[in-house]
């Protein structure tokens, strides 16, 4: 089971809480974890990616492993200790402001 942990605003929007545990098929890249969990949680469909070009909004970021994620191809591998469920993947909101 890949471990997922979102942001206070998506947990919100998809009424859950803590980490969500998602079951995925085939390798695991960052485009199979993200399609789960649009799959598992409809409502965060267009909230993480953009409806259209799929692409990652602009305040969100990837993380795994302390790795940054964001500006890598979505069939990028997690690392192992994330496909073993050791490490959660992380979708961070950005803080933006001054």
């Amino acid at each position: 089971m890949i471990r997922v942990a979102l942001p206070f605003h998506l947990r919100n929007l998809a009424r859950v809480e803590g980490e969500v545990t998602l079951a995925v098929e085939g390798p695991v890249t960052l485009r199979s974890v993200l399609d789960a969990l649009e799959a598992a949680h409809p409502v965060l469909r267009g909230t993480i990616r953009d409806h259209t070009t799929r692409k990652r909004r602009a305040f969100l970021r990837y993380f795994a492993c302390e790795q940054d994620l964001s500006l890598e191809p979505e069939d990028t591998p997690l690392p192992d200790p994330v496909v073993r469920g050791e490490e959660p993947f992380l979708v961070i909101g950005a803080i933006a402001g001054g």
